[in-house]
């Protein structure tokens, strides 16, 4: 019998998976929450070009909030709910919002970016199982409910926290074995957070910098001796708190290799999240990306001149946005 899963944030990964996991999973057996593709992914379902799986179709039950989820079918509890939903704040919270989809069995599975996301679901459901992803799906909705993939894709899981109860753990290893199954890459990791600081290098790193320079990673690199050094020194000092917290697969090698990586690109290199989300005028995800990574190192006492001045021309950019919104709508 196929899971029963509620998708809850159907940007380019969260309706890439969607479509990825119809391949094993019955379409009645599958929910989307939507808002701003609502009406393309109720009359035509999503699609997903890649170039790894060809294409790829689902047209799954489609919603607008987690609340008229109880009126399809109240009596079937969902087996995984999956936020894939950007790691904004929000009031009520996305932790709070999927609350009527939790029963007792269900399992939360977080495809969000940043680190110290995951404190308030665990906090909320702390009897259920919380799975933490990092994922690695380049992907574009380029248009409603239309989304291209090009040929990366990696799924790393584990349990928050990464002590969980070998029920839960067994619940990421069943996870894991859905993803897969539908032809997909996804691997089981007893800690995933070490993964999660990896990411998070080059997230906190050139996401800020891109977004705050209108320019693409190679771009902003090439653009003069300090832009190198400044990305460095961010870099140098995300090394430093993730040390701090105590994980020491981050290094000066890893700065390097970080660096290298943008430099091997092809022009004009990589346009990250947030410069799109900028280029745009949406909110980004400074808090989770920048915002928690800046209160950990307060809490370890580690000194980051660049990440908090990094941090407060990003928040107030961010600021920005939300102020042209709210002009807009007087």
């Amino acid at each position: 019998m196929s899971p029963r899963i509620l998708l809850f944030g159907t940007g380019a990964v969260g309706a890439g998976y969607l479509c990825l996991l119809s391949r094993k999973v019955e379409a009645e057996n599958i929910v989307a929450v939507c808002r701003s593709n609502y009406d393309a992914a109720s009359q035509h379902g999503f699609r997903m070009n890649s170039t790894v799986w060809g294409d790829l179709a689902c047209k799954p039950a489609v919603v607008r909030s987690v609340d008229e989820v109880a009126a399809l079918e109240p009596s079937k509890p969902f087996d995984y709910v999956i936020v894939a939903s950007k790691a904004i704040p929000s009031s009520p919270s996305t932790a709070q919002l999927i609350r009527p989809a939790i029963s007792r069995d269900t399992s939360i599975v977080l495809f969000q970016n940043g680190i110290a996301i995951e404190d308030e679901y665990a906090r909320l459901y702390p009897e259920n199982p919380l799975l933490s992803t990092v994922v690695y799906f380049p992907a574009t909705q380029i248009s409603p409910a239309i989304i291209k993939h090009s040929e990366l894709e990696t799924l790393l899981i584990g349990t928050y926290p990464a002590e969980a109860p070998s029920s839960h753990k067994e619940a990421a290893r069943s996870f894991v074995q859905l993803v897969t199954d539908c032809h997909a890459t996804a691997k089981f990791h007893d800690d995933v957070q070490p993964h999660r600081w990896a990411k998070l290098l080059i997230n906190a790193s050139l996401n800020p910098l891109c977004a705050l320079s209108r320019s693409r990673d190679l771009q902003f690199l090439r653009s003069g001796e300090e832009a190198e050094e400044l990305m460095r020194d961010l870099m140098a000092e995300i090394v430093a708190v993730a040390q701090a917290c105590g994980y020491h697969n981050l290094d000066q090698d890893s700065v390097d290799n970080g660096i290298e990586r943008v430099r091997n690109r092809k022009p004009p290199g990589v346009e990250p999240s947030m410069m799109s989300d900028a280029l745009a005028g949406r909110n980004m995800e400074v808090e989770a990306i920048v915002g928690n990574l800046l209160g950990l190192a307060k809490e370890k006492g580690v000194s980051v001149p660049v990440l908090r001045t990094t941090y407060a021309f990003l928040k107030a950019l961010d600021s920005s946005f939300t102020r042209q919104r709210q002009e807009k709508a007087v």
